[in-house]
Parts: C-alpha cells; sequence; structure tokens
C-alpha cells in the first residue's frame, strides 16, 4: 500500500486525476463524458481509471463509472483540502492582523469572504468598501475599538434622514478618542441623540472592528498602529450568527452612552 503522503502526490501531480475523482464521485459519469468534462485524451483517462481501479477508488456500473465508498472518502477531502488552500491564500496577507483568539468561528467559513487590500491606486479601498454598506444599509450593528470620522459621518447623515438604525457598542478607548477631538465628539453627541439609533460603552476591551449591514458581516482588520490593513465581508450564515451573538452579548453588558461621564 502506497504511504499517505506518495498517494497525496500522486493526485496532486495531475489536475485530470483531481477532476476525475471528483466527477465520479459526484455521478456515475462515461468515459466519453469525463472527456468532455476535463478534456483529457481517452489514453489519459484509460490511465487514471485504471490508477484509480487499482486503488479500489473506481468500479464500473454498466458503461459508466462511479466511486466507491473510499473513492468517495478520498474525493470529499481532497475538496476539503482544495478549500483550505483556497481560504488560506487568500488570507495570507492579512492573517498576521486577525485577532484569531477573538473570532470565534472556523476559518474555513471565510472561505467565500470578499477580501479588499489597499493598493497603489486605492490606499483607501478597504475603508471605502465598509462606508458604501454603510451607506446603502438599513440597520447596522457593530461592536468595536473604533469610530472614524468618515463612518461616523455617513451614518449620522443616514441616521439623521430617518433611513437607518443604527445600534453600536463602543469601547471606553473609541469613545475617549472621539472626545479629544471636538468636531467629532459633537457628531457623536449628535448621533447618540438622534431617533434611531442608540450606542452603549464597554469598559472591558474590543479586540476588533465588527459591522453587520443588513445581515452582511464586515471585519475591519488594522495594524498594531491602528491602520486599517483589509475589510473581510461575507454572508456566510455561521459568522453571522457569531457576529449577532457577541454584539448582543456585549450590548446586554455594556452601559448606555453618557457624554457627561467624558466631559468631566
Amino acid at each position: 500500500m502506497e504511504a499517505p503522503l506518495e498517494e497525496m502526490e500522486f493526485l496532486a501531480r495531475s489536475k485530470n486525476r483531481v477532476e476525475v475523482l471528483q466527477l465520479v464521485a459526484a455521478e456515475p459519469h462515461s468515459r466519453r463524458r469525463l472527456a468532455e468534462a476535463t478534456g483529457a485524451s481517452q489514453a489519459t483517462l484509460g490511465r487514471i481509471l485504471q490508477d484509480f481501479a487499482d486503488r479500489s477508488w473506481v468500479e464500473r456500473d454498466g458503461g459508466a463509472y462511479v466511486a466507491t465508498a473510499t473513492g468517495a472518502l478520498v474525493a470529499d477531502g481532497v475538496a476539503d483540502l482544495l478549500s483550505i488552500l483556497e481560504t488560506e491564500a487568500k488570507l495570507r496577507d492579512v492573517v498576521a492582523y486577525l485577532p484569531t483568539d477573538a473570532m470565534g468561528f472556523d476559518l474555513r467559513r471565510l472561505a467565500d469572504a470578499t477580501v479588499t487590500v489597499p493598493s497603489r491606486t486605492r490606499p483607501s479601498a478597504p475603508l471605502q468598501r465598509v462606508l458604501e454598506a454603510m451607506d446603502d444599509a438599513d440597520s447596522l450593528q457593530a461592536f468595536s475599538h473604533t469610530l472614524n470620522e468618515q463612518s461616523l459621518s455617513t451614518v449620522r447623515t443616514r441616521v439623521e434622514a430617518g433611513e437607518q438604525a443604527f445600534e453600536a457598542v463602543l469601547s471606553k478607548s473609541a469613545i475617549r478618542a472621539l472626545a479629544a477631538d471636538e468636531r467629532l465628539w459633537d457628531r457623536l453627541r449628535t448621533l447618540a441623540d438622534a431617533e434611531g439609533a442608540e450606542i452603549r460603552v464597554r469598559e472591558e476591551k474590543i479586540p476588533l472592528a465588527v459591522l453587520v449591514a443588513d445581515g452582511t458581516v464586515y471585519l475591519l482588520v488594522r495594524d498594531d498602529a491602528g491602520l486599517l490593513q483589509a475589510s473581510l465581508h461575507t454572508d456566510d450564515e455561521g459568522i453571522r450568527t457569531w457576529a449577532t451573538e457577541t454584539f448582543e452579548r456585549y450590548w446586554e453588558t455594556a452601559a448606555p452612552f453618557d457624554p457627561a461621564v467624558f466631559e468631566s
């Protein structure tokens, strides 16, 4: 019997092998259908199918090939590994900034997430992505260790126009940072007084910035200097559940925002 790593190498050396195994694991395929789906020659398919048969991964069923139970097991494992590697490649440039210990979900749930990073032509692309979502949403829930000027202005405009509901739990340090700027402090107090907005303050640290805009979850990723390095957004149900439950937990233990506390 081949060692597991050798079997992995056997599959990885040929894209056709991976495709054929996944195809026959999904449903029976004739050699003609396999050729149409993969573009492989009949000679190549013959070798692949014989190699698979030698490993008891496929068997003939009339005029078609089907995966055996172990062949389907291998196909599932390959699909999982490919998905993991695709997710890893997507997160590779931002993983150093992710507070993974505070992210209560499997990173594999970010497989379908959109990652927006700065570029030379669009250095503010991550923030712009989030601002666009905030401007379009009917309802926003957020918990964060920071609130920047653009986000504050966007939310205040929509809330004051009666076009948006806004709930946020901010860390005490985020409130203090806004209180240090008279212009931003005035905007925050105006927002907090507006119908449709409610802000609470959490004494304990909030390790990351999360926004839920009409059900889509946005994660804002910053470096140690507080500079925004990426935004990730996803409609994954598991991440949405985590974000909603975390917000509710923070909300229940936070105090209503009282400007006087920070002005004394």
